[in-house]
């Protein structure tokens, strides 16, 4: 942190880093204050899509339509890295999403230290996936926090915390849109208190710590044998990416909007117990689940009402039957 009987500037030299569209409003927040953007680091361009054409990051994108200089390092452990950075004379380094350790040395570099803008309420999921994991979880309330990195994963003390509800039909797209523009107000306003020295950081408590893991493909496949309420987070957590998904005559069916509702009746979890013009009701461990909107796979997303046109599919199964085979009916 800044030496107390130095007088801090009212315009810092700052270096952003950040990589997907999380971290945008950070830096278009920063780019409309009075502070200079001086370089923004994100991690290097990669193949994405089925042409697998190399693709900019959205925080690249966006510095290039400002013309701020770009840094792709594959790391930030070497000496070069290093030197790099500090050739830029940072007064503080604002990280969002980044993507790559920042090793100690990293650290030290900016005079007033390293914030990061963290998508949960601290030391509440720590790690690559906090939104996602705050909905599969059924948390009631999440927020941002700004953080003061130190080499530990996400175990900085926090200036600056914002707290919001999770609504019962909240995606993670939904949520993704309104912590990143909380998190952007809130990173001014912790640059204010640090110019004027009056930011207190508060030490996370060492009771309540859960790590976010990244999110694997895998776990976006329904099973239909939990609960309706489980399986409505899990299509909440993974809308819009990756998608959940099962089985429907051989082929893959994602689900990208349902409800869990009460249902009367016996089914084995999986079987379409109705579907008509106002949703697709599927058995499951307990309840049932109204499908609104699905997409089968070649094809565009389509209302349930849409698909019953074309498609007759009340008393299938879907997911896999007993065998572990998708099933076809």
């Amino acid at each position: 942190m800044a030496d107390p009987q130095k007088p801090v500037s009212q315009v810092l030299n700052i270096v952003f880093a950040g990589t997907p569209a999380f971290a945008v409003p950070a830096l278009e927040s920063l780019l409309r204050s009075q502070h200079r953007v001086v370089a923004v680091y994100t991690q290097p361009d990669r193949p994405a899509g089925r042409g697998r054409k190399t693709q900019v990051s959205p925080v690249k994108d966006c510095a290039l339509r400002h013309g701020i200089p770009v840094e792709q390092p594959p790391t930030l452990r070497d000496d070069g890295a290093r030197e790099k950075l500090e050739s830029y004379e940072p007064d503080a380094m604002v990280v969002v999403a980044y993507g790559l350790i920042l090793p100690p040395s990293v650290l030290g570099v900016p005079r007033l230290g390293c914030l990061n803008i963290h998508a949960s309420l601290l030391p509440r999921w720590r790690g690559a996936a906090p939104i996602q994991r705050a909905l599969l979880a059924g948390d009631v309330q999440t927020g941002i926090g700004i953080m003061q990195m130190e080499a530990g994963l996400d175990t900085g003390p926090v200036f600056i915390e914002r707290v919001i509800d999770i609504g019962p039909r909240d995606t993670a797209g939904s949520l993704h849109d309104r912590l990143a523009a909380l998190g952007a107000d809130a990173l001014l306003e912790a640059l204010d208190g640090l110019i004027a020295g009056t930011l207190q950081p508060r030490p996370q408590s060492a009771a309540g710590v859960t790590y976010a893991r990244k999110i694997m493909k895998e776990e976006a496949v329904i099973d239909w044998s939990k609960s309706a309420q489980e399986i409505d987070r899990l299509v909440r957590a993974f809308n819009p990416v990756p998608g959940a998904e099962t089985a429907w005559r051989g082929q893959q069916l994602k689900v990208w909007e349902a409800q869990a509702i009460a249902r009367l009746g016996e089914a084995s979890p999986g079987t379409v117990v109705s579907a008509d013009a106002e949703g697709m009701v599927v058995a499951t461990g307990d309840g049932g689940l109204k499908l609104a909107r699905i997409q089968v796979a070649g094809r565009k997303a389509t209302s349930v009402a849409d698909f019953l046109n074309a498609h007759r599919i009340a008393g299938d199964h879907l997911g896999k039957d007993e065998s572990g085979q998708a099933a076809r009916t």
